[in-house]
């Protein structure tokens, strides 16, 4: 899912380090180039991965600005090809060369270890010159006024070699995940900045760190959401700078789907999923009250009849399945496909934008509560509703 889809998967990123201040087209397109994607079609290589045009995935070449420069934005792709030999082909054709060596020499019964180690290399280069290598792309928009730089893809090994080809290609530059403690330091400012750092339960500044022990960020936010829309609470304000203007009203609630995770009677990890929509959430209050926590949830977002709706994960506010208001863009037959292309572009981004600024007004307003001498009150309106009364 690219980000030409209305539904997608997103981690998003700041980026530290300093971009030149003259030529940075040519320092971009240089740059992106040098590790640009290189075809493995007429070779033997297993994996081939490097940047290419969004539009144009087989060309990693980024000479004008059409090819990759938007406004304020730069437009890319990580493509990664990989051949792959399924294990029982493999040892199908392995054992048939090893019968092969064994005849021509009956005095062993079992080829050396050496000798079976050099034949499945060689059948394994011979097998991967007739497979075709299988492509694979993560798209990249990187708001250059922003300073926001968005990975459509969710997926563990994708982040880790996008961080990696990303660091390789901009020297001196570096990705650093939006993590939710990540997010709040963004969002807030002043007496509130400063209560978010008294709460801060990390002992470093390690992104690993801030993740792992503020995980509490997540599990609050999330329970509190759920609570305010069982108890007719969902209207929010907008409060953060985007597309919306200042304190438009917009509602927000969790639905169809939410994960739970604690300790088990044996000490163990303990899943529990609820799906479906939900009236009395009596499962999901069952497993908050033996202890559980919310790990992801289905989140809504609507305003002037128009609907957001993300999957949630409360570890690193990654946003799963992101769904956008569908786009809607007029066709001229007088107007060629790589101009409809940018159209929905940003058309796309407009609606992503929106959602994002959406989420980041919901998260501000729940931040200013639990990081407020309001907080106890909520904690007991929560548990009077976890106790049902």
């Amino acid at each position: 899912m690219g980000v030409y889809a209305n539904t997608v998967s997103i981690t998003q990123y700041t980026v530290t380090g300093d971009l030149p201040e003259n030529n940075q087209f040519q320092w971009f397109s240089e740059k992106l180039s040098g590790k640009g994607f290189q075809s493995i079609e007429n070779s033997s290589e297993e994996t081939s991965e490097g940047w290419t045009q969004v539009d144009r995935p087989d060309d990693s070449t980024f000479e004008a600005p059409s090819d990759f420069w938007r406004d304020n934005y730069l437009v890319f792709s990580l493509r990664r090809d990989q051949r792959r030999i399924p294990a029982a082909v493999l040892k199908s054709h392995t054992g048939r060369e090893e019968g092969t060596f064994l005849a021509q020499h009956p005095n062993l019964r079992r080829a050396p270890k050496q000798k079976r180690e050099e034949i499945k290399e060689l059948v394994q280069l011979r097998l991967l010159t007739k497979c075709l290598p299988v492509p694979s792309s993560a798209d990249v928009v990187w708001d250059q006024n922003k300073g926001i730089l968005t990975l459509f893809s969710l997926g563990s090994k994708v982040i880790e070699r996008f961080e990696e080809l990303f660091r390789k290609t901009f020297e001196g530059l570096s990705p650093v995940i939006i993590h939710p403690f990540a997010r709040a330091r963004m969002l807030l400012d002043g007496p509130m900045l400063k209560a978010l750092e008294k709460a801060n339960q990390a002992n470093s500044d390690a992104v690993a760190a801030l993740i792992r022990d503020n995980q509490w960020l997540g599990w609050e936010f999330l329970l509190w959401l759920l609570q305010r829309g069982i108890n007719g609470e969902g209207d929010f304000a907008v409060s953060r700078p985007g597309h919306f203007g200042s304190g438009e009203r917009f509602t927000a609630w969790i639905d169809d789907r939410i994960q739970l995770q604690g300790g088990g009677e044996e000490g163990g990890v303990q899943k529990v999923s609820v799906s479906g929509s939900q009236d009395s959430y009596l499962e999901a209050i069952s497993a908050l009250k033996g202890g559980k926590r919310i790990t992801s949830a289905t989140v809504c977002m609507e305003k002037d009849d128009n609907l957001w709706k993300l999957t949630l994960k409360g570890e690193t506010f990654g946003f799963a399945s992101f769904k956008c208001p569908q786009i809607r863009i007029e066709k001229d037959a007088t107007v060629d496909e790589m101009s409809e292309r940018e159209a929905a572009f940003y058309e796309r981004m407009y609606l992503l934008e929106q959602g994002v600024q959406l989420f980041d007004s919901l998260f501000t307003a729940f931040l200013k509560e639990r990081l407020s001498d309001g907080w106890p009150v909520r904690l007991a309106t929560i548990q009077e509703w976890l106790d049902g009364k």
